[in-house]
């Protein structure tokens, strides 16, 4: 039994526009919790349910719902996915980037827990947290938790690492959350957002090629939904909701002519509509009652008719 809160539930079923008898994919499928409530409203229909996450997969309490065909895979396979199971179409998709609470536990990935480092989703992945803090270069080390963590003392990080794996491996996850709070001045220290919190998720999206895929996903999706139907995405940091908002808006452009041609020879004409022209966010309720979810934006686009 999932523990996991989804996020914005009232406002992605809302968003996603569903109708009795429609196919929907929940991309990032998790504990459910927004599965649950598609099935409501969709009855006899369809819910395809990926996650990368063998364990959400085989312990869904949905598994034996025949209208839900539940994959474990990553969601950057969408269209090979639908493939394989003969769907051309859809009519909603949603995918919540957002990490549930059961997947936080056992894959060495919070600092909150002290366990071996790896946080990778599937155990098919090759490269662990562990093998980069102990094996990428000064270089590469920077790059990450500088670009992914967005973290202003990115390089004090990086020396203390380098200097620790000197002498030993680094191995658990409290010994690095340690090795990064050493590397932030004290005063820095004492905010409600632990010391080491971006330097983790720089760790983990780097493993998990997370910005990469969501990419994949996006463009996939958009080819992959019938006319009307909508992408539902939820971010829960900059860097996701920069590149939701940008792929929305590039699909949502027509002509790319310059202005000065007498009539457009490009041929561009737009996939979507962006239909949240501001992200949807939590209210203060929601906040109180899950604080996990404060970070979370919801964005919406709609394929537009007539370009299918």
């Amino acid at each position: 039994m999932s523990i996991h809160k989804p996020v914005l539930l009232n406002e992605t079923i809302q968003s996603l526009n569903l109708k009795e008898g429609d196919i929907v994919v929940d991309a990032t499928f998790g504990g459910g919790g927004h599965s649950k409530e598609i099935l409501k409203i969709i009855k006899n229909g369809k819910l395809i349910g990926i996650d990368a996450d063998e364990k959400a997969i085989h312990e869904s309490d949905l598994k034996n719902d025949k209208r839900v065909i539940l994959v474990n895979d990553n969601f950057e396979n969408l269209e090979n996915i639908l493939e394989d199971l003969k769907i051309e179409k859809v009519d909603a998709i949603l995918a919540d980037l957002g990490w549930s609470s059961d997947q936080l536990g056992g894959k060495g990935m919070s600092f909150q827990i002290d366990e071996k480092i790896d946080m990778r989703l599937s155990k098919d992945q090759e490269i662990s947290a562990k093998d980069i803090v102990n094996n990428y270069t000064e270089e590469e080390l920077g790059k990450i938790i500088r670009e992914y963590g967005e973290e202003k003392f990115w390089k004090n990080i990086v020396r203390k690492i380098i200097a620790y794996r000197k002498d030993k491996k680094i191995e658990t996850t409290k010994e690095l959350a340690e090795i990064v709070s050493s590397a932030i001045p004290e005063r820095f220290r004492h905010f409600k957002l632990n010391p080491a919190t971006r330097t983790f998720q720089a760790l983990r999206i780097e493993v998990n090629k997370e910005l990469e895929n969501l990419e994949k996903v996006i463009s996939q999706a958009i080819e992959r939904l019938n006319s009307g139907g909508r992408l539902v995405i939820i971010s829960f940091h900059s860097l996701e909701d920069r590149i939701v908002k940008d792929n929305f808006r590039e699909n949502a452009r027509g002509c790319i002519c310059p202005p000065d041609f007498p009539q457009c020879v490009c041929g561009k004409k737009p996939k979507v509509a962006i239909i949240t022209r501001k992200p949807i966010v939590p209210n203060d309720l929601e906040v109180s009652d899950n604080p996990r979810s404060r970070s979370a934006k919801l964005r919406v686009c709609e394929v537009l008719r007539n370009t299918k």
